[in-house]
C-alpha cells in the first residue's frame, strides 16, 4: 500500500519540488521508501509501504525495461502471479517479484483493456513517455483513492486532497454544492469534493491524459449488469455452498504477504467468516487478529470477537479497550480523514488499525458483506415501507411529528425510537428517496435553519440527491432490494466505508484488504436473487447460512450492532468544550448561521433530542476549516 502524485503540464515544465512536496505529504502512507520522477513534461512522486518483494528493485516510481512506460502505484494485485504467467508466455520478462511490473507489462500487451484483468485494489497513473500519454485508474469497488485536478494543458494528482492541495492550481475555495453534500450525508460523494475544481476519479473508471485532448472518465466494469442475470440454485444449501467457495477463494488470494498478515475480527458475521476461512485455509496458530472496544457497554464488542476467536481455533486474538482522550485525538483522526467525512466508526477504526500496526502490516476486513449481501437493517425498513406503501401520506407525516414529540431520546446506538423516527419521515416519500433518506443528517428543513440564506441557492440549490438518482436509474426494472444494495455500493460504501478504512488505516501505514470485495464475488452476490440477501426479518441470511458449519449459531444470528464510537455520550462530556471551539462562528465560518448551531447544542446538553450525529459532522468540517496543509 502506498501514496501517489504527480503533476502532468504541457504548458510549462512541471516543478519537481511541488511534487516533491506532495509526494512528502504522504509519507505516512508509504514510510519505507519515497522517490520521484522528473521527465519534460510530467513529474511523479511515490511513498511506498513493502508488502510484495521487498526488494529495492521493487521502489517507484518503476519503469519497465525500455524505459518507455513508468508506473506510480498504490494497492495490491491479487492475481499478479496469474497475469505473470500468461505474460510470460507471450514474451515477457520480468527484474522484480513485484506486481508492480505486471501492471506495466499488462498495460504494454492489453492498453486499457488490462483493466478488466485485474483483481485488486489500486489507483495508479501510467505514463508512456512515447505516445504522451497519461493513464489514471482506480480499482472496481473503490478501495484506493484518486484526487485530481485539471490543468490548462494537464492534470495534478494524489492520493490524497492534503497532498493535492500543495500545489498552486488547487485553491482553498469550498464547493458550495458538496458542502450540500456533506451536510446531507456527513460525507461528499465522487467525482464531487470539498475543494472547487478538485475531483474523485469514481471507482471502476479510467481517464487517459493526452496534450491537446479533452478527457473524460471511461467505465471499465458495471456491477449492474450482474443485478440483471440472476443464478438458480437447486437449494438453499447450494447457494450457501457457492458463497462460502466464492469467500474462501477471495481470502486464498489476499493471504499472500512477504509481511506479516493478520485479521480485523468485531464478532460480526463478516468478519467472523473472514477469519473462519483464514483458518481453514492455514492453521488458526498462524492467525493473529484484533478487536477494538470502548467502555459503554452498547458501544462494545468485544466479547463476541472473543466468541468468534474460539470459534475457529486461534489463539492469538488481541482485544484493547481504549478510552482516550478525545479533545487531543479527535483533531488528529479528522486530519488523517483528509476530506472531511463524520462517520463515527472513524474513531474506532483509527485505534484499532494503530493496534493492530504493532503487530503486522496487512489486515484482513469484513468491509464490503453488509452492501453487498444485504446486511443494513435498511433493508428491512425498505421492505416495510412496500408493505405501507398504500397508508397515506398524511397519516405517515402525522405520525413523523408524533413520533419526535413522544418517544424517548436516547444516546446509545441508533436504536428502536431513532429508527421508528427515521422510518415514519422516510415513509410518506417515495422509495428512492426514502432509502437515501434513512442514513439523511440534516433534513432539507434543517439545513434551510442552518445556512445562512444568502448561501441557500449555492449550497441548498443543488439536490444532494442527484447523485443517488443516477444509481437508481441504472437499475430501472429490478426488485428494489437490489436497488437500494446498488446505490449503496456505490455512494455509501464507495465514498464513506471505504474512505473511512482507508485513511485510518494509512494513518498507521496499515495495509486493509477486504475479500468481500473481490469483484468476482460482488458479481456472484449482485446475481444472487433478492430473498437469498434479506429474508423475512433476516438481513443477510445467505452468508448466514454459508457460515452454519464454521461458527456457532449464538454468532451468526446475533443482531448487527455495528462498529461505532459514543460522540452523543462525548458531546455532553469529554468533547464538550473542544466541540464547541470547532463549530464557533470563527471555525465555520461564513456558512451557518450562529444561532442555528447554537440550538443544536443547547438541545442536545438538555438531552431534548440527540444531535450527536450533526454537532459530530459540524466539528469535524470546524476542524478541517482550520487546518493548513500539511
Amino acid at each position: 500500500m502506498c501514496g501517489i502524485a504527480g503533476i502532468l503540464d504541457w504548458t510549462s515544465p512541471p516543478d519537481a519540488r511541488v511534487a516533491a512536496a506532495m509526494t512528502d505529504a504522504l509519507a505516512h502512507r508509504g514510510p519505507d521508501a519515497g522517490h520521484v520522477l522528473t521527465r519534460p513534461a510530467i513529474v511523479l512522486g511515490h511513498r511506498r509501504l513493502a508488502v510484495i518483494d521487498l526488494s529495492e528493485a521493487a521502489n517507484q516510481p518503476m519503469a519497465d525495461g525500455s524505459g518507455r512506460f513508468w508506473i506510480s502505484y498504490n494497492g495490491e494485485l491479487y492475481n499478479f502471479r496469474e497475469i505473470r504467467r500468461e505474460l510470460e508466455a507471450h514474451g515477457a520478462r520480468f527484474r522484480t517479484a513485484s506486481d508492480t511490473e505486471v501492471i506495466l507489462e499488462a498495460y504494454k500487451r492489453w492498453d486499457t483493456a488490462c483493466l478488466e484483468r485485474l483483481n485488486g485494489m489500486f489507483a495508479f497513473a501510467l505514463w508512456d513517455e512515447a505516445r504522451q500519454r497519461l493513464l489514471l485508474a482506480r480499482d472496481r469497488a473503490g478501495e484506493k483513492p484518486l484526487f485530481y485536478r485539471r490543468l490548462a494543458d494537464g492534470v495534478v494528482f494524489a492520493s490524497e486532497l492534503n497532498a493535492l492541495r500543495r500545489h498552486p492550481s488547487v485553491s482553498r475555495k469550498i464547493d458550495p454544492a458538496a458542502l450540500g453534500q456533506f451536510l446531507t450525508l456527513n460525507y461528499v460523494l465522487a467525482p464531487d469534493s470539498l475543494i472547487d475544481g478538485v475531483r474523485k476519479l469514481e471507482p471502476a473508471h479510467y481517464v487517459v491524459v493526452e496534450r491537446g485532448r479533452a478527457s473524460t472518465p471511461v467505465r471499465y466494469w458495471n456491477l449492474a449488469e450482474h443485478f440483471r442475470t440472476k443464478r438458480r440454485f437447486q437449494s438453499d444449501d447450494e447457494a450457501a455452498e457457492a458463497l462460502r467457495a466464492e469467500v474462501d477463494e477471495a481470502v486464498r488470494l489476499r493471504l499472500v504477504s512477504d509481511v506479516p498478515l493478520g485479521a480485523f475480527l468485531s464478532g460480526g458475521i463478516d468478519s467472523s467468516s473472514i477469519v473462519a476461512s483464514m483458518c481453514h485455509l492455514r492453521p488458526p496458530a498462524q492467525n493473529e487478529t484484533f478487536s477494538m472496544g470502548f467502555g459503554e457497554d452498547t458501544f462494545d464488542e468485544l466479547p463476541w470477537a472473543r466468541v468468534a476467536a474460539d470459534a475457529v481455533g486461534i489463539t492469538r486474538h488481541h482485544a484493547q479497550t481504549v478510552s482516550p482522550d478525545m479533545a487531543d485525538a479527535l483533531p488528529l483522526i479528522a486530519r488523517a480523514a483528509d476530506e472531511p467525512m463524520a462517520d463515527t466508526s472513524i474513531i474506532p477504526t483509527y485505534y484499532l488499525a494503530k493496534f493492530a500496526r504493532e503487530r503486522v502490516t496487512v489486515c484482513l476486513s469484513g468491509d464490503g458483506g453488509d452492501e453487498n449481501l444485504g446486511g443494513y437493517d435498511t433493508y428491512l425498513a425498505d421492505r416495510l415501507l412496500h408493505a405501507t406503501r398504500l397508508v397515506p401520506r398524511a397519516a405517515s407525516r402525522i405520525a413523523a411529528a408524533l413520533a419526535d414529540r413522544l418517544l424517548p431520546v436516547r444516546f446509545d446506538k441508533v436504536g428502536t425510537p431513532e429508527k421508528l423516527r427515521r422510518f415514519l419521515r422516510g415513509q410518506a416519500l417515495p422509495f428512492e428517496r426514502a432509502h437515501c433518506g434513512w442514513r439523511t443528517i440534516f433534513t432539507p428543513e434543517e439545513r434551510l435553519a442552518l445556512v445562512r440564506p444568502e448561501h441557500h441557492a449555492a449550497v441548498l440549490g443543488p439536490d444532494p440527491f442527484e447523485a443517488c438518482r443516477r444509481h437508481f436509474a441504472e437499475m430501472r426494472g429490478c426488485h428494489y432490494l437490489d436497488q437500494a444494495i446498488y446505490a449503496d455500493i456505490k455512494t455509501w460504501m464507495a465514498d464513506d466505508i471505504l474512505v473511512k478504512v482507508d485513511r485510518m488505516t494509512m494513518a498507521h501505514a496499515l495495509e486493509s484488504r477486504a475479500p468481500l470485495l473481490d469483484h468476482r464475488l460482488m458479481e456472484f452476490a449482485a446475481s444472487l436473487p433478492a430473498d437469498m440477501k434479506v429474508r423475512g426479518a433476516t438481513t443477510k441470511f445467505l452468508l448466514k447460512r454459508s457460515q452454519k458449519d464454521r461458527l456457532p449459531d449464538s454468532l451468526v444470528f446475533r443482531r448487527k450492532r455495528g462498529f461505532n464510537a459514543p460522540v452523543s455520550h462525548w458531546f455532553n462530556g469529554v468533547l464538550a468544550d473542544l466541540g464547541r471551539e470547532a463549530t464557533a462562528p470563527r471555525a465555520l465560518g461564513e456558512w451557518f448561521d450562529p444561532g442555528a448551531v447554537a440550538r443544536l447544542w443547547d438541545e442536545h446538553r438538555a438531552r431534548r433530542r440527540d444531535h450527536g450525529l450533526k454537532l459530530f459532522g459540524l466539528a469535524c468540517l470546524g476542524l478541517w476549516l482550520q487546518r493548513e496543509p500539511a
